[in-house]
């Protein structure tokens, strides 16, 4: 599968992107804290090009993205969500869904509901949980481990431990490389803005969101509580719950692709039939729809 990178110069900095440039209906994927847009090479290369573009990008700080020109404004949530914003303007998106896994669906939370025309989200990896420290209790699962995701400098055992959390038994140089290259600033100040309750109440969001919306998350994820998952009232949840995935960690669509397209696959096909159903109502309003 032929895919193509570029660059694209946004107000928070360069910004490099994977884009299979195939497909009528286009997928946002927004990867992880210390990962890059490879991490979801499985998807980029996999039957689902054939039918949808697939736009993997590297968040600022990541990857062959540039560190952030302002990282106090950018490496928050809402600055991501701005970033990634900025991107879609500057591809021509206009409605689109959104993969965003662990950091990057809360990234695709905020987008959702900051008025960015988001038409699907899939989860994996995010708990949408309420503003501040009491709800980020509520949908992680404590431990001395979560305390790398807001550490700035990594010494080379934190880099493997951290590698081991994400991807479980999975030994891959290049996610080390990402780790060890991404820029520890973004984990100290996204993660003291989310204990300020800096941007939108996630957990709200889903709830009253009028989108399709899936969660898919691995049964040996180290960070996710997944009860917290079930106790939440989605509108338009994909296939009525919360999919769990057995034997795989925190990134299912890494360890079993196979199963994890599949499931991609059925939920876009989902968001591709609500947005048909709403269309003409859209149109009635003067707004029309585009890819």
């Amino acid at each position: 599968m032929a895919v193509f990178d570029r660059t694209i110069d946004t107000r928070h900095g360069p910004v490099c992107i994977s884009d299979t440039m195939t497909g009528a209906a286009p997928l946002v994927m927004i990867h992880g804290s210390g990962s890059s847009k490879h991490v979801f090479e499985r998807q980029l290369q996999s039957h689902l090009s054939r039918n949808w573009r697939l736009i993997a990008i590297d968040l600022p700080g990541h990857g062959e993205s540039s560190d952030a020109r302002d990282p106090q404004s950018t490496y928050t949530v809402t600055g991501l969500a701005d970033c990634i914003g900025e991107v879609a303007a500057r591809l021509g998106l206009h409605r689109f869904p959104v993969f965003g896994w662990s950091l990057g669906g809360h990234v695709a939370v905020e987008m959702a509901g900051s008025g960015k025309d988001i038409s699907g989200l899939m989860l994996c990896g995010t708990p949408p949980v309420p503003n501040g420290l009491v709800g980020m209790l509520r949908g992680f699962s404590p431990s001395f481990d979560i305390l790398l995701a807001s550490k700035q400098n990594f010494t080379s055992r934190d880099v493997d431990r951290f590698q081991s959390l994400c991807f479980g038994g999975t030994t891959n140089s290049s996610f080390r490389d990402a780790i060890a290259r991404s820029d520890g600033r973004l984990r100290a100040v996204f993660s003291r803005a989310m204990l300020r309750g800096q941007g939108i109440d996630q957990r709200r969001t889903v709830e009253q969101a009028d989108i399709p919306i899936a969660f898919v998350n691995g049964s040996r994820d180290p960070f996710v509580k997944l009860s917290y998952l079930s106790g939440l009232n989605i509108q338009l949840l994909f296939e009525g719950k919360a999919h769990v995935m057995e034997g795989v960690g925190h990134a299912p669509f890494w360890e079993n692709p196979e199963s994890f397209n599949s499931l991609l696959e059925r939920f876009l096909q989902a968001v591709a039939v609500h947005d048909a159903k709403i269309a003409p109502a859209d149109m009635k309003g003067g707004r029309t729809q585009h890819w």
